[in-house]
């Protein structure tokens, strides 16, 4: 289903005053590519209805293809952001009805397209907001290929599509983390623990103001709400690192507590709770023993998993299961757990 704006919109969008970015860039045979600072676009994930695709005008740039909502980004502006922004100006999307999977990167080293993949946290209808678009829908993920793609999509669907259904997770054995930093902890075991999940939180919400005030200062132009939620757009994890394609991943953690520390406050409850990338998995008895059975149960639902401890047996355990493993040090440095202030 696709919505037709407000024509005051679509002229704002025509013309209003051109952005620095907008301008066409070319290869040393002569190629062009949209976008002085780069480009970027947005495939939004519907677990029911599939992704969101974007029929082009005639008149447009490789026009009468589908591909995705995307554009030239702005001078300094973050790639993940640039995709939202430009995602909620072609298609309304809306900032907090999405969370970010992973992105790909397409370099060609005069020019770069970063592709960010998100999951549809909230359903939402898709509005034609300029008239860059024929058509907006939701297309089953099997019925992409039938469609005569972009170019540049087309080339980069195949790659995309078979990452689509990973999840990565990385669980957390707070108590090896906590314990590797001469802090005092001992003293106050669930302060400790407090300050590892705020660090946790921390990272898995970065650039959330960046994302906030980018979208927020748009849907003001238009006298939307700009309360967005939407999170993780100037972070994640290098795909590397976690054995991944793509180019960076924004995985969800669950920080095991045991324990004293299973009083340890985790993040605060919100509206958008349902879809947190940060939850406390508070052990029974053995935290050991609960960090097995939850990457075993994540394991099952066909999650990908890293366990982040730097304890041997514990190591070897959560191996024979199948995850993969990270020593604490990685963790501390990469959220900053344990830096001098």
């Amino acid at each position: 289903m696709t919505t037709s704006p407000a024509s005051s919109q679509v002229s704002r969008r025509l013309h209003g005053p051109r952005d620095p970015g907008d301008a066409w860039v070319y290869s040393e045979t002569g190629q062009r590519y949209w976008g002085r600072f780069g480009a970027a676009g947005l495939v939004a994930v519907d677990p029911q209805r599939g992704i969101l695709l974007q029929h082009r005008a005639e008149w447009s740039h490789h026009g009468g293809t589908w591909g995705i909502p995307g554009g030239a980004l702005h001078e300094g502006e973050l790639p993940a952001v640039g995709a939202l922004r430009e995602a909620a100006e072609e298609a309304g999307v809306p900032a907090d009805a999405v969370a970010p999977l992973f992105t790909s990167v397409l370099e060609l080293g005069f020019w770069r397209y970063t592709t960010l993949v998100a999951r549809v946290t909230d359903p939402f209808d898709p509005v034609i907001a300029d008239a860059e678009s024929l058509e907006l829908r939701w297309v089953p993920i099997d019925d992409v290929d039938a469609l005569p793609l972009h170019h540049g999509f087309a080339a980069s669907w195949p790659g995309l599509r078979s990452v689509l259904a990973v999840r990565p997770t990385i669980i957390v054995d707070a108590a090896n983390v906590v314990g590797s930093v001469p802090d005092g902890w001992w003293r106050d075991r669930v302060g400790a623990a407090e300050r590892l999940l705020a660090r946790v939180n921390n990272f898995a919400s970065a650039g959330s103001s960046d994302a906030a005030s980018s979208v927020s200062s748009f849907n003001s132009s238009l006298g939307a709400p700009s309360n967005s939620s939407w999170s993780a757009t100037g972070g994640g994890i290098c795909a590397d690192e976690l054995g991944l394609a793509g180019d960076r991943w924004f995985p969800e953690f669950a920080v095991v507590v045991e324990g004293a520390a299973r009083d340890a406050r985790g993040p605060v409850a919100s509206e958008s709770a349902a879809h947190a990338s940060v939850s406390v998995v508070r052990a029974a008895a053995s935290g050991d023993d609960a960090i097995v059975d939850e990457a075993r149960r994540r394991l099952t639902l066909g999650e990908s998993v890293t366990v982040v401890t730097s304890d041997r047996e514990l190591g070897e355990r959560v191996t024979e299961v199948g995850a993969n493993v990270r020593g604490v040090a990685w963790l501390r440095e990469m959220v900053g757990y344990g830096a001098r202030r």
